[in-house]
């Protein structure tokens, strides 16, 4: 039976009923839902090309893509549900067949207490001024997290938010804060151009949705150095990676001077892949905290140095409110929010992680 609009809300809400993440729509394939983590087909007829075509144009805005979805090699945008979810989409053409991804969206946007994540996050989405950057694999949940952030903000503080996103996911209602969400492709042509408007647009926090190249940090640097709170996302897996990633963008003769900004302008950076929690049933993010303490600056300061941000890290435990991957995992544990097998699978040392379950962490101050 040829799907209809009807039967595609259908199953986003069956998605959505069931904690899904992710639906993945192929040709010829049965859809699949990702459940904590795992694809899981879904007990329904192959989709066949009309199919796909026919949800490629209940989502895509554009007359002139909806008319040309043959030659349509990928696009990326938004769709609302109302009362029930935002989608975030991908189009795109494999082996010259069409496929959807599909990203399921909470229409209440979180809170850091509803995602279990440490209340520091809240500390560190308070700050004055600096670079905040909120780091992952893709689908660890750098997204929530950040709309997590904005929400303390707009809880709290009378400010200007303007976020630059591609697309725009959750959508922020004004409480205390005045938000300004920009999409990108939408209401500007790109990241560059939009950061370099942000700073004529009087705003007390930026969020740039991602640091994709050169330019982009650049500008986010001089933000941050001209007083403005910078939220940003980088692809990289923890701290160490993030501050090397952001370097290596610019030209051997311009990373030293780099270097140097980074240390003065980066507040912290939030690390975070997703676990199965105990009872089989969601994800719970781990996080590493670096909250840049003097030693931490000096540390990045000095090529030769890089390697001690670590030890800074895992010293800041009960300090500043940094804290490990291994330190988080082990507090996830011993609240019995993850399994042992979970926890030994996602430790960056299973091994110190076993040690300091039973001896401590000699190294917390």
């Amino acid at each position: 039976m040829a799907i209809t609009k009807e039967n595609f809300l259908k199953l986003v809400k069956s998605a959505v009923v069931n904690g899904v993440s992710d639906i993945h729509i192929r040709t010829d394939e049965k859809p699949c839902f990702r459940m904590r983590g795992d694809l899981i087909p879904v007990k329904m007829d192959d989709l066949t090309a009309v199919d796909l075509k026919t949800i490629a144009r209940i989502l895509v805005k554009s007359e002139e893509a909806k008319a040309d979805l043959d030659n349509l090699k990928e696009l990326d945008g938004s769709f609302q549900i109302l009362k029930l979810c935002r989608l975030r989409y991908n189009l795109l053409r494999y082996q010259g067949k069409l496929g959807i991804i599909l990203r399921i969206i909470d229409v209440d946007v979180p809170t850091t207490e509803a995602l279990g994540i440490p209340l520091v996050v809240n500390k560190i989405a308070s700050t004055h001024n600096g670079l905040v950057l909120v780091t992952g694999a893709t689908g660890s949940g750098k997204s929530s997290t950040l709309a997590a952030m904005i929400n303390h903000v707009n809880r709290t503080k009378p400010l200007h938010i303007l976020t630059l996103e591609d697309p725009v996911e959750y959508i922020h209602t004004p409480i205390k804060a005045r938000i300004t969400q920009r999409e990108i492709g939408e209401d500007t042509e790109d990241f560059a151009s939009a950061l370099r408007s942000a700073l004529r647009q009087d705003p007390d926090i930026i969020l740039i949705g991602e640091m994709r190249d050169a330019e982009t940090i650049g500008i986010a640097l001089k933000a941050a150095e001209t007083g403005h709170l910078v939220f940003g996302t980088v692809h990289t897996t923890d701290a160490l990676n993030t501050i090397g990633r952001l370097i290596s963008m610019f030209p051997p003769e311009e990373q030293d001077a780099v270097r140097a900004r980074i240390a003065d302008n980066l507040y912290a950076t939030i690390s975070q892949r997703l676990l199965k929690t105990i009872d089989g049933k969601g994800r719970v993010a781990a996080q590493e905290i670096m909250i840049t303490s003097p030693g931490i600056k000096e540390a990045i300061a000095d090529a030769n140095r890089i390697g001690e941000i670590y030890t800074y890290i895992k010293k800041g435990k009960n300090g500043s409110g940094s804290q490990t991957f291994d330190q988080h995992i082990t507090d996830l544990y011993k609240a019995k929010k993850i399994t042992m097998e979970e926890a030994k699978i996602n430790a960056s040392s299973p091994d110190d992680f076993e040690r300091n379950l039973m001896f401590g962490d000699d190294d917390d101050e």
